[in-house]
């Protein structure tokens, strides 16, 4: 029993924070072609023409307006509508429509829909083209097909971005297998939010009419169960390029990992955020009239393509390390028992 203690003591320590972070972005500095694809989805968001849906939400709410007004409904609910509606119309022509691309969990990350713009957008080729959708099919329609084509990209960005990682021979998956994950784990990530954010949002509405004070407590709770969340979220879509797992078994192998490495992994995640997000505010200072914003795209393409890479060597050691660390435990506890017997 001695000597099986003084085994468990000599293990190896678990993949570090630091380590994985410099093995993601010494493979992006080796292969700098890695960052094409979220530069060029950069670019087109930026000189090509922005999709806009707020003509037809503004047409929609100017008729809802005149409907309430023709049934008679009371002047001071109608006030709130009249006082909120520039607000959502100026909101709805500022969404880019293409934002649709930008798919979760597994995406082309966009510093153009990161972070808010004025409007309409100044470009070096003169103000930014906008086409105006005016009806609801081709709205749906619309935001089906730039989905589907959000998904195909996004596979294809972290197949390639995995096998520079890993290597072909452990992330060789095949893309015709990587199409059909990637679309299947996006849309068990869309059933699950919808599951768990719809009760919260009605949730912390009840609450709010109840009182104030209530609805702000549940929010903040609420803001502690998702961070406790993110971790295992995070990992969901690396079984499928690291391992080459199914969807829901890559799932599964996330929950596992996080819930014995909770707290090395936290970090870690809570590191990839912190690089990715503070950085974003310097890759956009630039003004988007200028040439000099190709230089923001160029380092935000980068900062996201390592901070990926280096999730993908973090999964697999950590994976790895946790591997062998039950295996020592039940070598271990497997004489003690014989023992006993």
């Amino acid at each position: 029993m001695v000597m099986d203690m003084q085994k468990l003591e000599t293990l190896p320590p678990p993949p570090g924070v630091i380590a994985s972070l410099q093995a993601g972005f010494n493979v992006v500095s080796n292969r700098i072609v890695l960052i094409i694809l979220p530069v060029l989805f950069n670019v087109y968001l930026w000189l090509g023409p922005r999709v806009s849906v707020g003509q037809w939400y503004s047409a929609i709410l100017d008729n809802w307006i005149t409907l309430l007004k023709r049934n008679g409904f009371p002047a001071q609910d109608m006030a709130i509508y009249t006082e909120n509606a520039p607000i959502l119309v100026d909101f709805m022509e500022k969404l880019n429509w293409l934002g649709w691309i930008r798919t979760l969990p597994i995406g082309i990350p966009a510093l153009m829909l990161d972070l808010p713009s004025k409007f309409p957008v100044p470009t070096p080729l003169g103000i930014q083209n906008v086409i105006q959708l005016s009806s609801f099919t081709v709205m749906f329609g619309s935001a089906l097909l730039l989905t589907f084509i959000g998904w195909l990209g996004g596979g294809l960005y972290f197949r390639i971005v995995a096998g520079a990682s890993l290597g072909e021979e452990e992330a060789g998956i095949g893309l015709v297998r990587t199409f059909a994950q990637t679309i299947l784990l996006s849309i068990l990530w869309g059933i699950g939010s919808v599951i768990v954010i719809l009760p919260l949002i009605i949730i912390i509405s009840l609450l709010s009419a109840i009182n104030p004070l209530l609805a702000q407590a549940a929010f903040f709770l609420i803001l502690f169960f998702m961070f406790w969340l993110i971790v295992p979220l995070f990992f969901t879509p690396h079984g499928i390029f690291v391992r080459k797992q199914n969807a829901i078994v890559s799932i599964m192998s996330s929950l596992r990992m996080s819930r014995f490495t909770l707290p090395t992994s936290g970090l870690f995640v809570l590191t990839l955020f912190l690089l990715s997000r503070g950085l974003d505010y310097l890759w956009s200072v630039p003004k988007n009239d200028s040439w000099l914003t190709l230089i923001g795209f160029a380092g935000h393409a980068f900062i996201t393509t390592a901070l990926l890479a280096s999730s993908f060597v973090y999964y697999r050691d950590m994976n790895d390390w946790l591997q062998n660390v039950l295996q020592q435990f039940q070598s271990a506890s497997k004489p003690s028992l014989i023992k006993q017997k």
